[in-house]
């Protein structure tokens, strides 16, 4: 039988689009979509018309994604509370399907902070930074001038300043501190809490409006221990075990389902030995990529 070039051309290329179209929209559906589309498109042209595939499916999904997100910019705006990325979900052993996940830099700082960009800035910021596009590239891709371009990255590289994590935290010093958050904040322990985290650090829950969770992002770690503080005592539970350790986009944390069967994912920001972010996901419409049996179920 033989091999669509069209497809192993595209296939060659998935990872890297994948990862562009998620950190552009911060959605996995969606990125699913646009891929979609792009596959699609392609497949309908003839090769010998494209001097560079790769080029041109990178140009395609970028072009997709700002029709995206200058379509979505009003759904955005009317977002009920903090608004997180779909998380990405996998284990130590993620599947071929998962790949690109553990290979693009999708933490959720990076996402966040792109997503106060305008959709052309992030396109110009992520195409010269991420896939070294000229500025004559990019500008076929915004519809900008090259010097405009090149003032849209400029612009973008400052506001971008700060997103870097730094170096991930190791195994042997995530553990113990994944572990000592899971027990404090299960139990409502106000001093425990208030020592894991650091001055600065910042609560996202984002439910979307379809489920219940604080409306604004918590600073500081008074506030934010109060947070898990107040949930245990409403829970009135003995704290279970400590759920499997996932990663979520690149961080250590959790799936569970809570009281009332609503699907959680926690990740956990770490920076020089202190938690620096909690970011919790409840909206069950960024939820579904998970299997049903995901959630580390708090009854038991």
């Amino acid at each position: 039988m033989q091999t669509d070039p069209h497809l192993v051309l595209f296939q060659r290329e998935r990872r890297r689009l994948a990862g562009l179209a998620y950190r552009m929209t911060g959605s996995v559906a969606d990125t699913e979509d646009i891929l979609q589309q792009a596959w699609i498109r392609f497949a309908g042209q003839p090769l010998a018309g494209i001097d560079d595939p790769a080029r041109y499916l990178g140009t395609l999904v970028a072009r997709l994604c700002l029709d995206h997100l200058r379509s979505a910019r009003v759904r955005r705006e009317r977002y009920v509370g903090a608004w997180l990325p779909e998380p990405l979900v996998h284990d130590s052993a993620p599947d071929a399907e998962q790949s690109w996940i553990v290979a693009e830099d999708v933490g959720i700082a990076l996402i966040l902070t792109l997503d106060r960009l305008t959709p052309e800035m992030r396109a110009a910021f992520l195409l010269r930074d991420a896939f070294d596009y000229s500025f004559g590239e990019i500008s076929a891709v915004v519809g900008r001038t090259p010097a405009t371009c090149r003032q849209l990255v400029s612009r973008a590289r400052k506001r971008m300043a700060g997103a870097d994590p730094g170096p991930a935290p190791s195994r042997e010093e995530t553990v113990p501190l994944v572990a000592a958050f899971w027990h404090a904040a299960r139990t409502g322990d106000m001093q425990a809490l208030t020592d894991l985290f650091a001055e600065e650090i910042e609560v996202h829950t984002d439910g979307g409006g379809k489920v219940p969770a604080a409306i604004n992002v918590l600073r500081g770690r008074r506030r934010a221990a109060g947070l898990f503080v107040g949930l245990a005592r409403k829970r009135h539970l003995p704290p279970p075990p400590l759920p499997p350790l996932r990663l979520i986009n690149g961080a250590p944390g959790f799936v569970t389902r809570e009281p009332g069967n609503v699907l959680q994912t926690t990740a956990i920001g770490i920076r020089a030995g202190k938690i620096v972010a909690v970011w919790i996901v409840r909206n069950p419409d960024k939820l579904r990529h998970l299997g049903v049996n995901d959630g580390y179920d708090m009854a038991r």
